[in-house]
């Protein structure tokens, strides 16, 4: 598959040129510019490079980390099984990462406490 590296630098330039960053906070699931990226790191779609991340921990009111999610089920340590907005989705724990929040393009919602506490205890798992 080619990738459009070239349209991602020009959005890119666009995102970091922005004076705003929105107000998020943790548990909260919105659309982010996560770009083309390299080999197997997950991309983003459409004409903002978009997929839906969670904010696992604000650090400041400009960067978090998230991880991104994906409506492909799999079965394994790096992929946790989750439903948003009556949605089977996965967590892909193996691709968390800090963004800026310059990132972020539209709130989607915010998971449930006990349902953000499972996935932040999945990533514990695999981080040890």
């Amino acid at each position: 598959m080619q990738k459009d590296f070239p349209g991602w630098h020009r959005h890119k330039e666009q995102l970091h040129a922005q004076h705003h960053t929105p107000t998020f906070q943790e548990r909260e699931i919105w659309w982010c510019s996560v770009g083309v990226n390299v080999g197997h790191e997950m991309d983003g779609k459409n004409q903002f490079y978009n997929r839906p991340v969670l904010i696992v921990r604000k650090f400041n009111p400009h960067i978090f980390f998230g991880v991104p999610l994906t409506t492909k089920i799999k079965q394994n340590p790096y992929y946790f099984p989750m439903r948003f907005k009556d949605r089977e989705q996965c967590v892909m724990l193996s691709q968390l990462r800090l963004w800026d929040g310059k990132r972020l393009t539209h709130k989607m919602g915010q998971l449930p406490d006990d349902q953000f506490e499972a996935v932040k205890q999945a990533l514990r798992r695999l981080l040890k």
